[in-house]
């Protein structure tokens, strides 16, 4: 096989019908959406369009949907106005956060004397809630905590429902970041207390450069870019009309199909994981990703049995065979520290070996993870 795609975690590839999508828009829709002629009227109302139906499948209202850049300015928006604007004197985070999020919260406490809290991280990478509910208990300082709903990296997922419930009931903010959650699960944000949520298209067979916050009505959230007054004040700056369509397009579709996609691509990480088994022996999966009732169908996270010296050429020999996976985040991949997540929980041994990130979509297949498999096997083994 040329090319073997195994990163859809990092970025997935755009459906057809999304690029049509987008395609048409460039073309036709090039008014900006701020002007009050026709061809700014034409564009704005295919946003305000694409902001009902990502509201609609959310459950929630137009107005509380902030189009942005992406997760990271998603992530950035609601964790600097909490502090800035909202009173926020402690955070409560973890130490398996994507960077978009603890690079924040290290800024912030640098900045504005923000106390910093990291609740503990069990063995298998799960949040530990009893820790979390003892912080809360400690402090009557206005409280926001930042919990990620599906780790990027491990693939472990956090009771969203559950943790929001409990957050309020000590009356503290919730933001999560839910950028690998939205587009595969269903979540009715109505019913989870969340505050604000970040959220990329690149992650559902969307375009990249735009996603969206999701801000609680009344929240009292402000702008993190300043200058016009689009996205109702919140988020300066001219659109990118056709991103935001390209977006919708792809959200819609997502869950149109999501179903029969979920099965699918689930059936794919069964028999990559029963492959492994079959094929490595000594091989781990890191953190919960061989549970499926509580981690991603998405993706696994591999520690593979190989020395520390061979394992400095695995990934250039998969990209020599045509195969794209990751050691970790993508946001992470030139760093030479390894993964802060692994490093949260995992042993000592165990950090000493290779551990690969392979993530999965609709456009995979079974000869490809076999492929895969046959080609770790070899190199194992040679």
């Amino acid at each position: 096989m040329e090319n073997v795609y195994f990163d859809s975690a990092a970025t997935t590839q755009l459906r057809e019908e999304v690029v049509e999508k987008m395609t048409s828009v460039l073309k036709e829709n090039y008014g900006n959406p701020s002007s009050t002629h026709s061809y700014g009227r034409s564009s704005k109302s295919l946003i305000e369009r694409a902001r009902k139906t990502v509201a609609g499948i959310l459950n929630v209202k137009a107005s509380e949907i902030v189009f942005t850049s992406g997760g990271t300015e998603a992530d950035n928006l609601a964790l600097n106005s909490a502090v800035r604007d909202l009173g926020v004197k402690r955070i409560i985070t973890s130490k398996i956060e994507h960077h978009a999020v603890l690079y924040t919260v290290n800024q912030l406490q640098e900045c504005f004397d923000v106390e910093v809290e990291y609740v503990n991280i069990k063995s298998n990478g799960d949040v530990d809630l009893d820790d979390l509910e003892n912080r809360l208990k400690s402090s009557d300082k206005k409280t926001l905590v930042s919990l990620m709903h599906v780790n990027n990296e491990i693939g472990n997922m956090l009771d969203l429902k559950k943790t929001a419930e409990l957050i309020k009931s000590y009356n503290a903010l919730f933001h999560s970041d839910t950028v690998q959650s939205i587009g595969h699960f269903n979540l009715d944000l109505n019913e989870i207390p969340v505050d604000f949520t970040a959220v990329s298209a690149h992650k559902f067979h969307g375009p990249k450069g735009v996603g969206f916050a999701f801000v609680r009505r009344n929240s009292g959230l402000k702008p993190l870019i300043f200058g016009g007054e689009q996205e109702r004040g919140h988020r300066a700056g001219t659109e990118g009309v056709h991103n935001i369509v390209g977006l919708e397009e792809s959200l819609k579709l997502a869950y149109e199909n999501l179903e029969e996609e979920k099965e699918y691509v689930s059936s794919l990480k069964k028999h990559f994981i029963d492959n492994l088994k079959k094929e490595i022996p000594g091989v781990k999966f890191n953190g919960a990703c061989e549970d499926f009732e509580n981690s991603t169908y998405t993706l696994i996270n591999v520690c593979l049995p190989v020395s520390q010296e061979k394992a400095l050429m695995l990934l250039f020999q998969l990209d020599l065979k045509g195969i794209a996976c990751s050691k970790g985040s993508a946001c992470q991949s030139g760093s030479e520290q390894g993964s802060h997540v692994l490093n949260a929980f995992l042993s000592e041994e165990d950090r000493k070996k290779p551990s690969l990130r392979f993530s999965f979509s609709r456009f995979n297949t079974k000869e490809e993870i076999d492929y895969v498999v046959k080609t770790l096997k070899e190199f194992i083994e040679d």
